[in-house]
């Protein structure tokens, strides 16, 4: 039967938080300070009393066999010839200072064994590292995050466009992981990523599906603007909802707890560009106050990319450090600052794009030949036909109409009399 395993050694463990001996009247906190400090203190001053007394014994432990081996040879005949003098040591004195030197070490010992007896266990000493390693994981130095800053996405999709239940063509794209945001037009005043629309950032008609099994390896060299549109389009139709709560998210606490929860997908580089198409659609909708929070979030993205693209990490491990530091009045003020202008830009942004959309909206207005119509569909509400009347009108009249000028028609008008005006006009 083999001998039970004892316990004894862990009756004497201290603890500093025990409350048990607490008094009432001290608080409990400096009551733990002061237990831990004792104990620190008293350890301390154990040690160096243990290292003391092991270099006292290791002194005396060389002298006993300095004197151990003088006696020795003492003891042995000597040669003839041998003019030492040796025999004229001391050779009592000599043991009876081996005696007193063998009492102290038993001293020093039994203390040694005293503080080891009565040693009291705690945090510190119940356990001792016996065995170290350290295990690096494999995909550890897998790129995770874009030069940019921006986290990269962690699978590949396959998108489906054009498929119908009547067998038209389809066509395939693969979207590769690293797929960079759309690109952006340069004489734009920000950049556009597609969609380029006032209405809301909603992808194009098309089916995303995951694929089952793995895609066929892609070609390697840039992504081409049609990969990077489709792959534009799947992100915002598959976190659409997300990013819509992110967009009207306030006070940096949230925002905080929803990158931590979902910032694989919030610190992508598609994320900040579909906050930026929120802040111009909502400036251009009417929606100031709404465009300004979004535009607050937009920035938030953005530092944090710029931080991690500083520190080359990932752009999710700089979120603590990025929240910590914007709490502090200097660095709040500068980041309010970057988010000031950033809403200037976007409001004289969409007055450029609204003259942009009007002028391609005059552009876009199709001029119809109306000699090609039968003379039924060109009568007007009066039964008048818009080609007869147009050729009735005087030369000076027909130019000034064909110029499209108010000024030309003002003058034509002006040099006619003054029932003859009214008289076309009324026409």
């Amino acid at each position: 039967m083999s001998k039970p395993f004892d316990y004894s050694k862990w009756d004497n463990i201290e603890l500093s938080d025990d409350e048990s001996d607490c008094h009432p009247n001290i608080e409990k906190e400096s009551w733990f300070r002061m237990k831990h400090r004792s104990r620190v203190e008293r350890e301390e001053n154990e040690e160096a009393d243990k290292k003391k007394i092991n270099k006292e014994m290791k002194r005396d432990q060389l002298r006993i066999d300095e004197l151990t081996a003088r006696i020795k040879k003492m003891e042995q005949p000597k040669a003839e010839g041998d003019d030492s003098d040796d025999d004229l040591e001391d050779v009592d004195g000599m043991k009876a200072e081996i005696l007193e030197l063998n009492k102290a070490q038993e001293k020093r010992q039994a203390k040694l064994d005293h503080y080891e007896k009565n040693k009291k266990w705690n945090v510190d000493n119940l356990s001792t590292v016996v065995d170290e390693k350290t295990i690096i994981n494999a995909g550890a130095a897998a790129k995770t995050f874009d030069s940019s800053g921006y986290a990269l996405p962690t699978a590949k999709t396959t998108i489906t466009t054009g498929t119908d239940s009547g067998g038209s063509k389809k066509e395939t794209v693969t979207a590769p992981a690293s797929s960079p945001s759309p690109p952006s037009s340069s004489s734009s005043a920000l950049p556009q990523p597609p969609p380029a629309s006032t209405t809301a950032p909603t992808p194009p008609t098309s089916t995303a599906t995951t694929s089952g099994p793995s895609p066929p390896p892609t070609k390697s060299g840039p992504v081409s603007q049609r990969e990077s549109v489709v792959s534009y389009a799947e992100f915002t139709e598959l976190h659409n909802d997300l990013l819509e709560q992110y967009c009207v998210c306030t006070g940096f606490s949230a925002l905080k707890h929803m990158l931590i929860q979902h910032g694989s997908i919030l610190l992508q580089e598609h994320a900040s560009s579909y906050l930026l198409l929120s802040c111009l659609e909502d400036e251009m909708n009417g929606e100031r106050e709404k465009m300004k929070t979004t535009a607050r979030n937009s920035q938030v993205l953005t530092n944090i990319a710029e931080l991690a693209k500083s520190l080359k990490r990932h752009p999710g491990n700089v979120i603590g450090p990025f929240f910590a530091r914007v709490e502090e009045p200097e660095h709040y003020k500068s980041f309010q600052e970057g988010v000031d202008i950033f809403v200037n830009r976007i409001i004289k942004r969409a007055v450029e794009k609204r003259k942009e959309m009007d002028a391609e909206a005059e552009q876009e207005v199709e001029e119809v030949d109306l000699s090609s119509l039968p003379k039924e569909e060109r009568l007007g509400p009066g039964g008048l036909d818009p080609i007869e009347v147009f050729e009735s009108l005087p030369l000076p009249l027909q130019e000034a109409f064909e110029s499209r000028e108010m000024d030309a028609l003002r003058e034509a008008l002006m040099k006619m009399k003054p029932e003859d005006a009214q008289y076309h006009m009324k026409r």
